[in-house]
């Protein structure tokens, strides 16, 4: 018979069950680790021996044997600690309740029987969450918020020894928990009510922010682009609890700090990063600026500045909303849900098209800068702005709307699609089939917009883009079917020009079936 203990395994932010399977025989006093253990994981038996005996448990002519099963899963991190050590004290008849399948542990020992704190401990509720285990023994890590699960009974110890009184049926003391509050006081250095003119702009990042669109800015240099992406967050909705926690996790496993706990990451990446810093990788895989930025923003500014390299990478995040990283040893997942706005100067010099400032780019040099954004990333791109120069004396410095007037409609926007869809999610992610099933366009706008993209030569994507921009439109109008004159914006949107839009502007579609689905 062997003693099986449950536990957590990570494979990036994913986690899966690991059985802990002990087995302790007379003989020459040895500890065997199987199941594909890393260099952390075959020092654990070091660790747990130490541990054992110095809470009156010593390994004397003993023959353990512990096998990490699934036995093809490479196991990582000494989280495999606490589990051990409690599966050899139960083989050892030293605890005798039953342990249920249902109960798993994870932590790392001292050589004193503490327990301590491991490497992605956050991730590693999460799982267990989502396999359904009622309760985890852990330690506390007083560097993380405190976490409250439904459904998921967590016990925070100290020793070992506080696990076998547990288990036992004793009663320890509590860890002293303190909870932080999530009522931050929040601040931000940009305010809409800071940026003079850019009406169109300050739309533009309202309806993206509204529906999670990406969003691409082109001008010349001074005109407003970076301003307008710093005070983007500024009309981001708090995030929720799942969100914090899938924040806290990613920023544990990449070992970075965060400066708030409810507000949406904010990434800003220079253009000299490399490819790995950006997508994430490494030779022990670890969580990149587009896994960072989850739930948040990823901002790159001067585009064009990038290698083409590094910007053909981001097609699997901005597409699939999550980034892929193979090794030898091992393949790892990362969530990558994150709103890209990006801004790039229209020339290498900045000022084509100025009617103030001499270009001084030859068309080699143009064509090579604009070869950079690839069509397919161009096409994943939902809202392309053109910002010009803004003249001061044209504008009035007093009635300007502030960032927390625009916060509250993006929010309702925002709820609006949650019960729509019957989840957190967006238009900017939702399926196609979910969308145009609840919000499908009438039989006379499917034909106007097939006719209007095959005269531009657009993509199905880019189709699908305009769509789904409409409808965020629509949701900030309180609208609950996509009329002509979202559609018309959500064009705008995509630098289509006004002559291009006629036929929805000429022919009304009220009173048309809008049950009709798009094809």
């Amino acid at each position: 018979m062997s003693a099986k203990i449950t536990s957590i395994g990570l494979k990036g932010l994913e986690g899966y069950r690991v059985q802990v399977e002990v087995q302790v025989t007379e003989g020459i006093e040895i500890v065997i680790i199987v199941g594909l253990p890393d260099a952390s994981v075959k020092e654990s038996k070091e660790r747990v021996s130490a541990a054992l005996y110095s809470i009156g448990f010593p390994l004397v002519d003993s023959k353990v044997v512990i096998n990490l099963s699934p036995a093809e899963q490479k196991k990582n991190g000494p989280l495999f600690d606490l589990p051990i050590a409690i599966g050899i004290l139960k083989e050892l008849k030293m605890i005798r309740e039953k342990i249920p399948q249902s109960t798993g542990f994870i932590g790392a020992l001292s050589l004193d029987g503490t327990v301590l704190p491991v490497e992605g401990m956050i991730a590693a509720i999460l799982a267990a969450k989502k396999l359904n285990l009622h309760t985890l023994y852990l330690p506390f890590d007083p560097t993380i918020p405190a976490v409250e699960m439904d459904d998921l009974e967590l016990v925070y110890v100290q020793t070992i020894q506080d696990v076998v009184d547990l288990l036992s049926g004793q009663q320890i003391l509590p860890v002293t928990i303190t909870k932080e509050s999530i009522d931050e006081i929040i601040h931000f250095q940009r305010n809409f009510n800071q940026v003079i003119g850019h009406d169109f702009a300050k739309r533009a990042l309202e309806i993206a922010a509204s529906g999670e669109h990406y969003l691409l800015m082109d001008g010349p240099p001074g005109c407003g682009k970076s301003l307008l992406a710093e005070t983007f967050p500024s009309i981001l909705p708090s995030l929720s609890k799942e969100a914090q926690l899938e924040k806290i996790s990613l920023y544990q496993l990449a070992g970075a700090p965060y400066d708030s706990l409810t507000l949406p990451s904010y990434r800003h990446p220079h253009h000299s990063a490399s490819s790995v810093s950006i997508i994430g990788g490494g030779t022990n895989p670890k969580p990149g600026e587009v896994s960072l930025a989850h739930r948040g923003v990823l901002f790159l500014d001067e585009l064009g500045e990038f290698s083409k390299k590094t910007l053909d990478m981001l097609r699997q995040p901005m597409e699939n909303e999550k980034v892929t990283i193979s090794r030898v040893h091992s393949t790892v997942t990362y969530p990558a849900k994150f709103i890209f706005i990006a801004a790039m100067n229209p020339c290498p010099c900045g000022y084509l098209g100025s009617s103030d400032n001499y270009c001084t780019c030859s068309e080699k040099q143009i064509r090579s800068y604009k070869s950079r954004v690839s069509g397919p990333i161009l096409d994943r791109i939902d809202i392309l702005l053109s910002l010009k120069p803004v003249n001061l004396k044209e504008h009035n410095f007093v009635s300007i709307e502030s960032s927390e007037e625009v916060k509250k409609r993006v929010i309702a926007a925002r709820e609006r699609q949650y019960d729509r869809y019957g989840k957190e999610v967006c238009n900017g992610s939702v399926s196609f089939e979910q969308l145009t099933s609840s919000s499908p366009l009438t039989t006379l706008q499917q034909q106007n917009l097939q006719s209007l993209s095959s005269a531009q030569g657009f993509s199905n994507r880019v189709q699908i883009k305009i769509i789904r921009l409409a409808r965020t439109i629509a949701d900030l109008k309180g609208d609950d079917i996509i009329s002509d004159q979202a559609i018309e914006e959500a064009l705008l949107l995509r630098k289509i020009s006004l002559r291009s839009i006629q036929p929805f502007h000429k022919k009304s579609l009220t009173g048309e079936n809008h049950n009709v689905h798009y094809k």
